[in-house]
């Protein structure tokens, strides 16, 4: 590992101490380049949305209903990147236990979190900043970052011992919605007319990755001057995102405008990552979004990321290749792109972009 990575270049400044202190000005650090600031201004935002779609029929006994699942999945994995899921088999009691009890833990004394603090080696645990580069504008936002999967990784002696349920929620949120990404990928890999098994083999099958980031944005005195999370896609496989349905935050970009998500109670919102990108040849698109801020209310949300096993390199499946759609990407495995967002942090659709072949 990279010296550069075992150490914050910086001290840490948690976001939520800025924000419960009472400044009224963003400090510098926050205030991002002025192509980069979001649009706040009443009617700046497109009266469009994601798409919608119901997994009740995913894989039901009723054909015509599983095939109509099935194209709008595949629609939205093209054209958007992003879909809202419901009635997709995770318990609605238990994500909002689960969203809950790391509200609870925000809202904790800030010498309790600080026996999580993160550092870039791994980042697994309390953090405040993406990214190693001394002197960076930062993002308006601190989270936790826990491993889940595999198994042999899962340290829940780094997982909050308070609220008491956590630990167990998380094991227990964990698993369901394991089982909605491997439903989604199997959906996907049909959609792509590939073998039903096609992408989670190829990103491990029963050895794959995933993490749990959960974010707590706070309220920020001046949401016009920064974002809660910059512009970037995600590198991984498949991203299943539990927002705070009280108050919208996440932006995706589509046709060059940013489009602010309404959150449907109990939905899961979906997205494409870098490594579905690259397996469907680009088929399939990971799109940039970022988070604005708010100066009313917090916000918490869960960001479930389903990845590769991390030494597996990832290429355009061979069924999608040929001569009128060559590869369009050089093989990577998942360990060697995640260094490259450890080291820059978010970067919009820089990295996957460094993967494309010369062709």
């Amino acid at each position: 590992m990279n010296r550069l990575l075992l150490s914050w270049p910086e001290p840490v400044v948690r976001v939520q101490s800025l924000s419960e202190n009472g400044i009224r000005t963003v400090p510098e650090r926050y205030i991002k380049p002025i192509n980069d600031r979001p649009d706040l201004k009443p009617g700046s935002d497109e009266h469009v949305d994601i798409p919608f779609v119901d997994l009740r029929n995913l894989f039901g006994k009723d054909r015509a209903l599983h095939d109509d699942t099935l194209r709008r999945i595949s629609s939205a994995c093209k054209d958007w990147g992003f879909f809202q899921a419901v009635n997709h088999g995770v318990s609605d009691e238990l994500m909002k236990r689960t969203s809950d009890a790391w509200r609870e833990f925000f809202d904790s004394p800030l010498e309790v979190k600080q026996l999580y603090a993160n550092s870039p080696s791994t980042y697994e645990g309390y953090g405040s900043r993406l990214g190693v580069e001394k002197g960076a504008k930062l993002d308006w936002c601190d989270y936790f970052f826990l491993n889940y999967l595999p198994v042999t990784v899962r340290n829940q002696s780094k997982w909050p011992a308070q609220p008491t349920s956590c630990r167990e929620l998380v094991e227990d949120y964990g698993a369901q919605v394991t089982k909605l990404c491997e439903r989604l990928l199997k959906a996907m890999s049909i959609s792509l007319e590939l073998k039903e098994d096609y992408l989670q083999n190829a990103i491990g099958g029963d050895e794959v990755g995933a993490c749990l980031r959960v974010n707590f944005y706070p309220k920020c005195p001046q949401p016009e001057l920064t974002l809660g999370l910059s512009s970037h896609s995600d590198p991984g496989g498949i991203t299943v995102l539990l927002p705070d349905h009280d108050v919208a935050g996440l932006q995706v970009l589509n046709n060059g405008k940013w489009i602010t998500v309404k959150p449907v109670p109990n939905a899961f919102i979906i997205n494409v990552g870098d490594q579905i990108q690259v397996l469907s040849n680009a088929i399939y698109k990971s799109v940039e979004h970022r988070v604005i801020v708010n100066s009313e209310k917090d916000r918490v949300s869960l960001a479930f990321f389903y990845n590769p096993k991390s030494d597996i390199p990832i290429q355009p499946a061979e069924e999608l290749v040929n001569e009128d759609q060559p590869a369009l990407y050089n093989p990577m495995t998942y360990d060697e792109y995640r260094l490259y967002i450890r080291m820059n942090g978010p970067c919009g659709k820089k990295q996957i972009e460094s993967l494309k072949a010369n062709i």
